[in-house]
């Protein structure tokens, strides 16, 4: 290849060049080569939205979101989910997934942490891996961000978040490593600078992905470039996007300046050689070379007018079934005060009077912007580049009035007015109360109902406490589900009135048909809550530095303790504790076992369901590390999925491996093993621990 071919791999066409038809799009060779007797062409490889599903794009899935599918706590539809969403890219020509998003939620009120999986490195990490596996099974590029400590939206374009080594190995960086060991083709650099370099050319930093054993490419978030491109490219960076200055950042690679770093000697011409091989072997170790569909939409024109835009319908009944199902498994059943008559599952023969209660039952604005900024309807997905379509939601109550149908009369107000939702629910059989929280990106300094990107508290919105409560004082059988994008406050839920609550997270288009699904039984909950509900914010011990004078530095001085870890090490009990979750039925533990098997350890136990329902039970491994390791009193370290009918037992058994028992010894700059007795806890939450065992 010649030089000009090399750097058009490099370097993004421009966020407003005539070529570009996804979000991101490289200058591909006009010419085709040979490559062992095989034909080569190159395409425009395209680099597409989101986490969640495509964005600005007709015809697609909205998906459920990051946090969702952690609380799932199933790597089973972690996996399928990734599969699911490559297929609808690669038929729309998409060669890169902008995903998984693995952000570490450090604080509750991060903008972006609903498309990552909250605050645990464990779980964060065998969802990063579970997707990545299940996207590139299907031969798309997955895109491992954003790379590191991309943990507040405020001030992101040049925060620096500056952290000790140990705590960047086992907290932060642990989910990238779990994603190289899935074999992911491409890790996107963040906005914000690390240990005060950028990211994107902070060398000791991107060292670490190549330690870890990174074959793949270093691409960065758009705009995220600063300085000199012999600065980035020396430093690991291997692509540039969108290609062009975008106002906060980029265009570095580009007007020449990777050629006159590589033509001035600034940079290696075998370094130039390694960026191109690197971007040119992701694409060609997936197959993409062959009997890949071609771009066939046009993501400057999101309304779908012109004739770039093919109007091809990935869609498909498998998908919707699929977005459905996790909608269900990821409702986290938080109380539930059932009896013959109130409570959940719904009795539906005596429930005759329904009341459905708040705005976020209703249809969402679907003329919102391309960033999803808008908060008027039913929340199934937060705003930004991490959005999803909209156009086939079904929203709570078109749901729920098909379901119920003639069985009982609905009354409605759906809006989040106090006086008309406790005038709707008075006097009836059952009050359904939606209320919800939401965040999004920073963007261009864009501002959601007041909030830019990070939430600026943990209330709901739109008063959504006070309606739980106005309708509670009239109602003795409410039902609250919340929308939301992480915790909240649920000061509220303790109303004696208030008979359950569901926390369903964001949940994608299949919102309405997947709570139904809990509310009535079809569906037995199984969600776990993938970070803590505490009492207060002081609780979690970080904060969001929302005013500066200038870029502030954000030292992380709480090291590995944050959320669940922080907690137990203050001795702070939350509301609801991480990994909690009830079920329509319940389980017993028991006949735990610990055997050494090589340099792992296997543990082994038996779960029973007791009582008048099939479920699923989420089995949780918890490891206490000897004293002197300076770790948390516990930490995730194992969780399965086990679906069993009334009266069924089934053995579990989970591993922990050599990394998994290790902490970082910084001077050694190794994994290690402490020496001492581990605690192996196992149970329902990290609360509810049912088995205790060591070695």
């Amino acid at each position: 290849m010649t030089q000009d071919e090399k750097l058009g791999l490099l370097v993004g066409v421009g966020q407003f060049g005539s070529t570009r038809r996804c979000v991101g799009n490289i200058t591909p060779p006009s010419r085709s080569f040979t490559l062992s007797s095989t034909n080569l062409t190159i395409p425009p490889i395209c680099l597409q939205d989101g986490p969640a599903g495509i964005r600005l794009v007709k015809n697609v899935t909205g998906f459920p979101t990051g946090i969702n599918a952690a609380s799932t706590f199933s790597r089973r539809l972690m996996r399928a989910r990734g599969v699911a969403i490559a297929e609808e890219f690669r038929d729309k020509g998409v060669h890169v997934f902008l995903g998984p998003a693995m952000d570490i939620m450090r604080n509750p009120k991060a903008g972006r942490a609903w498309e990552s999986s909250g605050p645990d490195p464990y779980l964060t990490g065998e969802a990063a891996y579970e997707t990545i596996v299940g996207v590139q099974s299907v031969g798309v590029q997955a895109c491992a961000k954003h790379y590191l400590a991309n943990n507040q939206e405020h001030w992101r374009y040049g925060l620096s978040a500056d952290l000790d080594d140990r705590t960047i190995r086992e907290l932060y960086a642990w989910p990238f490593k779990r994603s190289i060991d899935a074999g992911v083709t491409s890790v996107m650099c963040g906005y914000n600078r690390f240990n005060q370099t950028s990211s994107c050319h902070n060398g000791p930093l991107l060292d670490i992905l190549r330690a870890d054993g990174f074959q793949g490419y270093v691409v960065s978030d758009w705009g995220a470039t600063h300085d000199s491109a012999s600065d980035n490219a020396n430093a690991g960076l291997d692509m540039e996007q969108p290609g062009d200055w975008i106002l906060i950042g980029g265009g570095v690679f580009n007007s020449n300046g990777l050629k006159n770093a590589v033509n001035d000697g600034n940079v290696a011409t075998d370094r130039l050689d390694e960026m191109a091989t690197r971007v040119l072997a992701s694409f060609l170790r997936l197959g993409q070379d062959s009997g890949y569909p071609a771009i066939n939409f046009d993501a400057q024109k999101p309304d779908g007018s012109g004739s770039l835009n093919l109007h091809v319908s990935v869609r498909s009944a498998e998908h919707t079934a699929l977005t459905r199902e996790i909608g269900a498994a990821s409702a986290v059943l938080l109380k539930n005060d059932r009896t013959t008559t109130s409570g959940l599952p719904v009795a539906k023969g005596s429930i005759k009077t329904i009341a459905v209660i708040g705005q976020d039952a209703k249809m969402p604005n679907l003329n919102c912007d391309d960033l999803g900024e808008c908060n008027d309807g039913t929340m199934s997905v937060g705003w930004g580049s991490g959005t999803n379509s909209l156009d086939f939601i079904v929203p709570p109550i078109d749901a729920i009035t098909d379901f119920v149908g003639s069985s009982a009369t609905i009354t409605s107000s759906l809006s989040n007015d106090l006086s008309a939702g406790a005038a709707a629910a008075k006097g009836k059989d059952l009050c359904l109360v939606f209320v919800n929280a939401m965040s999004g990106e920073l963007g261009f300094y864009n501002v959601v109902v007041g909030n830019m990107g990070d939430r600026n508290d943990l209330d709901l919105w739109y008063k959504g406490g006070s309606l739980v409560e106005r309708v509670a004082a009239v109602c003795s059988n409410t039902v609250v589900v919340v929308h939301s994008v992480g915790p909240v406050d649920m000061s509220w839920s303790t109303h004696p009135n208030v008979s359950a609550v569901i926390y369903h997270g964001a949940p994608g288009e299949q919102t309405g048909p997947s709570i139904v699904d809990v509310l009535w039984g079809a569906v037995n909950p199984s969600g776990r809550l993938p970070f803590s509900i505490a009492h207060n914010e002081a609780d979690y011990g970080t904060s969001i530095v929302y005013n500066s004078d200038g870029f502030p530095t954000i030292t992380y001085e709480e090291g590995l303790f944050i959320d669940y870890r922080y907690m137990d090490q203050q001795g702070i009990t939350p509301q609801f504790e991480f990994g909690y979750g009830l079920s329509y039925t319940t389980f017993s533990y028991s006949a735990l076992s610990t055997t050494a098997s090589g340099t792992s350890r296997t543990i082994s136990f038996t779960v029973t369901n007791t009582g008048t329902f099939d479920g699923t039970e989420i089995a949780q491994l918890y490891l206490g590390f000897p004293a002197s390791a300076g770790e948390p009193a516990k930490v995730l370290r194992g969780f399965e999925e086990v679906i069993l009918g009334i009266g069924k037992s089934s053995q579990v058994s989970m591993t922990l491996t050599q990394e998994e028992m290790s902490i970082w010894d910084v001077p050694s700059q190794s994994w290690t093993i402490p020496t001492g007795t581990f605690t192996v806890y196992v149970g329902a939450s990290i609360k509810d621990i049912r088995l205790t065992g060591s070695f």
